[in-house]
């Protein structure tokens, strides 16, 4: 009964990356389709994203479901069970934030929606974004603390390309429209909180194996404890 069990949680882990692999995918997706002025990729984006919200939501029944037939005592498995709840919520919420992309290339079709002067920003935003959400899985798959820790501090360039956006748009000299820039604005909030949104997985990765939240200012160098239950 309990191996039985201990292979649930490990499904639940094994749910978990797979959907950082889709929500990664619809932002590559979606940020093709804006920089591409790609219709048919930016609606297949918004179909896709419907994939992710069923796969959110089949795993949340499966983690009710757990909690309710094992009645887990052991204080690991309940932090297992219900921050995978809430891991699951942030992956779902990516997902949402790569179909906001797609949908500002879907409304502002046939024209590009981005600035030629801003498309290598945009890319760089795309790549951090992959970065990040990739080592999120991994940082899942290892169960590796420091690496999480690690991914909880390395956001930073993405904040860095988050103000680089408002420089340009808040220049005296930047030369297109309103409309223009509030979608600009609104692209490069929705890179930034993909990225927050990852981060806050591996935050609740370090929760998991520790029963305690990571302090930002901790020391990498010490020794940290692996997640085996996820």
């Amino acid at each position: 009964m309990r191996e039985a069990f201990r292979g649930e949680l490990a499904a639940i882990g094994n749910s978990l990356v797979e959907m950082t692999q889709l929500v990664g995918f619809a932002m590559s997706r979606a940020t093709t389709a804006l920089l591409e002025a790609d219709l048919d990729l930016a609606e297949s984006v918004i179909e896709h994203d419907r994939m992710i919200d069923k796969r959110r939501d089949e795993m949340d029944e499966k983690i009710v479901d757990l909690l309710a037939r094992q009645q887990p005592v052991v204080a690991t498995d309940l932090r297992v069970l219900v921050t995978s709840l809430r891991m699951s919520d942030d992956l779902e919420r990516m997902g949402d934030l790569a179909l906001h992309v797609a949908k500002i290339a879907q409304m502002r079709h046939p024209r590009n929606a981005i600035p030629t002067e801003l498309i290598s920003t945009i890319l760089e935003m795309n790549y951090v974004a992959q970065m990040i959400v990739t080592r999120a899985g991994e940082v899942i798959a290892s169960r590796n603390v420091a690496a999480a820790l690690e991914l909880d501090r390395s956001d930073d360039e993405m904040d860095i390309l988050h103000r680089k956006v408002f420089t340009i748009l808040l220049d005296p000299s930047w030369p297109h429209d309103v409309e223009s820039a509030i979608d600009i604005t609104l692209l490069s909030r929705y890179y930034e909180r993909f990225a927050d949104h990852a981060v806050s997985v591996a935050r609740r990765v370090v929760f998991l194996a520790t029963g305690t939240w990571p302090d930002p200012q901790s020391d990498l160098t010490g020794n940290h404890a692996v997640l085996d239950d996820l």
